[in-house]
């Protein structure tokens, strides 16, 4: 970008990824900016790489699929058996044409297939009523309101950052009560991503602050240097590294934003005395290692037309012209900056993690430092390295000659970057290294272990260190003490005598031994509370060992590979991998959702590096951390803080997927009662397509006669109280692997209905066999019998739906008995008026009628009673079952048919909306 300005020579400024501003930024610390639009549209980046989120489809709607189809060959074969069965009865004499109703001369000159043809179709149209296609919409309309309940949740409301749960997407509430891998970040996840300063190492010697001191105490040091310091000026010149290698912005003074420290824009929720300094910054790190050189006597005091500020121990003001910044990224792992003092010395400050730094430095330097770094790191604290470098004035203008003309190029500006980022950042002098904790989350153990308990398996995807990522898996809960660790690293590659892939092989082979082939058969859903006789295993893998793994030589089996690694982390009570890339944690969690079964994966972070493995997953969560809101945009839901998993998998997950797994069990079942009397009334019809019931009642039957109690089930019901579900985790088993939707219940509910069906039409059809049914000698006629079976198909379904219900409220009972009333107040107002705008009305006071005889009475009560008789028997019979059997006085149904506190969905009172 060329810059005129008056009487002075354009100037000439590269526009980078550091410029870009994205839709809803801020402006701070700035009035205004000059802007300029640069590949818009279709030519952006974005739309250019674009390739489009895969589209996540629960299991249920796969196995609603599955049971169509089933019901949709039940049509066509009713209608195929109605069809031919039509034509055998025909071709009898007398049949095809009686006396009664001969054909017209149009009819006998039709072809034969045609009428065929027509009469599969017609077969087809009155037994349409079988699929419950409105069922998708009303599906639809479950899981959109039943997303409120998340939304509204009071328990996932933080106060600290005054925000609750988020849901982007409603397709997969069901989903969250089916998983069976969780794969979560590290920073910002486990922990709190609140950085504290708490330790420092210069030259080989360890400080930590005390406030009675003057600044620094050594605490300890290498073995034969015990209570020694390093030189004072080694510590001004760490320190100031602190104070300069930072991208740190300080809040002006009287800005209006409340005090505190932004991360990312987001305030800090830590408020800070007056006598501090508030940061903005893009990375808590940043703040926590610029906060502890302020411990010690060096403040920063900002950034100013390129000059950046220190206070030093003495008071006096140092400023330094900040010439270059070399960004931070997840490949190189380091950032530096290149300033110059007053006096003209050139200094290039760098810091990163250790493996990014130590190949850089002098060999020596590197030994009284890594006894330090891999301490901290056992310990749990996140580490950092610190170097520096004094540049020539040779050597300056060379690095700033190739990083001007890299930031410049058109093409390959990133590799050319790349290339001049390595050639500066070498030959540096190590002066340190910081130590900085991150707290854990609040209940991350507790979580942890309950999800553990629920038979998910967790797996930690992280970019630290080994040492500081097991530290935490420790303390989470995910490694016991008696958890053996089988470690996959570089480290343990290391083997002079052998080739890496060898030795990768012969480890892998012998983790296999152990963990899958020697160990002891598991049964499904023990856990590790009730298997402690057999060795548990901890599986720990870093970044370039996956590499390796996933892309081994040519001549090497890769399948092999994989198939040992995922067979080694699934008999693994958990997983830890580090030093990941985003990418690689994409990978992982691909490899995982594509392996044997399937399985439902579930994939929480906070950042941006954690995005990749947040789309990848069958289910993504984000936190609303401080790390900037990428990972919340790009999730399906957002929780403020990993506690809330646990709610959000065993209350609200649980209780989506069995209200929903009840709701299409019982869409199928209804809909057969329905439309198998109407295919048994053809074998007494002449196979002439009459219909059994009035038009009005094939309309209303799944628009208002049985779609309020269900839908009033779907949104209140609770089998089981949530205090249960979240103190039972084992209870989130029971419904693991689409439990309720597999075909056994689905048979269970077939049968059900077929049962009913047979139960309805052929009571009523023996009650018909003395057809003088009133006090007056007159007979019934098929209308009388279609509405007598049509009562007693209502009255049952939705006494079914009320066996089942377990959470009786007000609403309940008004849409479960106002149903049953609305039919009979809509049979008597359908049939007692004349309607002038019906050419024929089947059922002028048929229902009347029908009511004035005691048999009709009589068979009514008595059908609905038989109907219903194995499920009342079921009730009386089922005996709890299990280990916590006294808190579950109300369990499933054997057939899978109780429901949750939920939402079915609440606007699905429109056309065809259950299941026409």
């Amino acid at each position: 970008m060329h810059i005129y300005k008056a009487d002075q020579e354009p100037a000439v400024r590269s526009l980078g990824p550091e410029n870009l501003l994205l839709k809803g930024a801020t402006l701070k610390n700035t009035k205004k900016i000059n802007g300029v639009a640069v590949y818009t549209g279709m030519e952006t980046k974005m739309a250019l790489n674009y390739q489009g989120k895969s589209q996540k489809r629960s299991a249920v709607e796969k196995s609603i699929n599955a049971f169509l189809l089933v019901y949709l060959c039940i049509l066509i074969s009713k209608a195929v058996v109605c069809t031919t069965l039509k034509y055998v009865w025909q071709s009898k004499d007398g049949q095809d044409e009686p006396w009664y109703n001969q054909k017209t001369q149009k009819e006998k000159d039709t072809n034969m297939y045609v009428k065929m043809f027509t009469d599969f179709l017609s077969f087809m149209v009155l037994f349409n009523f079988i699929i419950p296609v409105s069922m998708y919409v009303t599906v639809e309309m479950q899981k959109f309101l039943g997303s409120f309940f998340i939304t509204w949740d009071k328990d996932f409301f933080d106060p600290e950052i005054q925000e609750g749960a988020l849901v982007n997407t409603s397709d997969l509430n069901e989903e969250l009560g089916q998983v069976e891998y969780v794969f979560t970040d590290k920073t910002g996840t486990l922990t709190q991503n609140n950085m504290e300063f708490i330790e420092c190492c210069i030259d080989g010697f360890q400080y930590r602050h005390r406030d009675e001191l003057d600044g620094f105490t050594v605490t300890d040091g290498p073995v034969s240097k015990l209570q020694q310091k390093a030189g004072l000026e080694k510590e001004e010149l760490f320190l100031r590294a602190l104070c300069l290698c930072h991208t740190v912005q300080v809040k002006e003074d009287g800005a209006e934003e409340t005090p505190g420290d932004q991360v990312d824009g987001v305030d800090g929720m830590f408020p800070q005395p007056e006598e501090e300094r508030c940061f903005i910054a893009s990375s808590p790190d940043e703040i926590a290692l610029v906060k502890g050189a302020m411990r010690y006597g060096f403040t920063f005091l900002g950034l100013e037309s390129k000059n950046m500020k220190i206070k030093n121990r003495q008071n006096d003001i140092e400023e330094y012209k900040l010439l270059h910044v070399l960004n931070f990224d997840p490949v190189r792992r380091r950032m530096s900056v290149i300033v110059q003092t007053k006096s003209g010395e050139t200094l290039l400050f760098c810091k990163g993690a250790d493996s990014s730094i130590f190949p850089r430095v002098k060999p020596e330097e590197v030994e009284r430092i890594r006894l330090h770094v891999e301490r901290n790191a056992t310990e749990g604290y996140r580490t950092l390295c610190v170097a520096f470098k004094q540049l020539s004035a040779e050597e300056y203008a060379v690095a700033d000659t190739g990083l001007r003309e890299a930031r410049l190029a058109l093409q390959d500006r990133e590799d050319k970057l790349m290339a001049i980022y390595n050639q500066v950042e070498t030959g540096m002098s190590l002066i340190g290294a910081t130590a900085v904790e991150d707290r854990l989350q609040e209940e991350a153990a507790e979580t942890m272990e309950a999800l553990q308990g629920a038979g998910i398996k967790v797996w930690v995807l992280t970019g630290d260190k080994m040492e500081t990522a097991k530290s935490t898996c420790y303390a989470c809960r995910l490694f016991q003490r008696g958890t053996e660790l089988l470690e996959l690293t570089v480290r343990t590659l290391e083997d002079g005598r052998t080739k890496r892939e060898d030795k990768l092989l012969e480890l892998l082979r012998d983790y296999h031994r152990r963990a899958v082939q020697d160990a002891p058969p598991v049964k499904a859903g023990v856990t590790r509370s009730w298997s402690t006789a057999n060795q548990e295993y901890g599986f720990i893998i870093d970044g370039a060992t996956l590499s390796l793994l996933m892309n081994p030589p040519r001549d090497a089996d890769a399948c092999l590979y994989r198939n040992l690694f995922l067979q080694i982390c699934q008999n693994s009570t958990a997983v830890l991998c580090c030093r990941m890339a985003p990418l690689q944690k994409a990978q992982i969690v691909k490899m995982v959702k594509n392996s044997k079964g399937s399985p439902i994966t579930l994939s929480i972070g906070d950042g941006a590096n954690d995005v990749s493995m947040i789309l990848e997953a069958h289910v993504g969560i984000g936190v609303k951390g401080k790390e900037g809101r990428q990972a919340v945009r790009n999730s399906d839901y957002a929780i403020p803080k990993l506690k809330h998993l646990k709610k959000l998998l065993l209350a609200h997950g649980h209780l989506y997927y069995v209200r929903i797994a009840h709701l299409v069990q019982y869409f199928f079942y209804k809909n057969l009662c329905f439309i198998l009397p109407q295919f048994l009334y053809q074998f007494f019809c002449g196979y002439s397509q009459q219909p059994l019931y009035d038009a009005a009642y094939l309309t209303m039957y799944n628009i208002c006669f049985t779609s309020m109690p269900i839908l009033a089930y779907s949104l209140l019901e609770q089998h089981m109280a949530i205090e249960v579900l979240l103190d039972n985790a084992t209870l989130y088993r029971q419904i693991a692997k689409n439990a309720m939707l597999r075909w056994r219940p689905f048979l269970y509910w077939t049968v059900l209905g077929i049962f009913q069906g047979l139960m309805f039409f052929f009571g009523v059809r023996f009650l018909f066999s003395n057809p003088a049914l009133q006090d007056n000698g007159q007979v019934f006629g098929n209308w009388s019998y279609g509405t007598i079976v049509f009562t007693v198909l209502v009255f049952t379904v939705t006494l079914k739906l009320a066996l089942d219900t377990r959470h009786w409220t007000w609403i309940n009972h008004f849409v479960i008995w106002g149903s049953l009333a609305f039919y009979v107040f809509f049979s008597f107002f359908w049939g007692g008026i004349i309607w002038p705008f019906l050419k024929q009305q089947r059922l002028y006071f048929v229902f009347a009628n029908m009511l004035s005889s005691v048999s009709a009475w009589l068979v009514i009560i008595i059908l609905i009673l038989l109907s219903l008789l194995p499920e009342l028997l079921l009730v009386v019979l089922r005996k709890p079952r299990g280990p916590h059997s006294r808190q579950m006085k109300r369990r499933l149904p054997s057939s899978g048919t109780s429901t949750i506190f939920m939402l079915s969905q609440t606007a699905s009172t429109h056309s065809f909306s259950w299941s026409d």
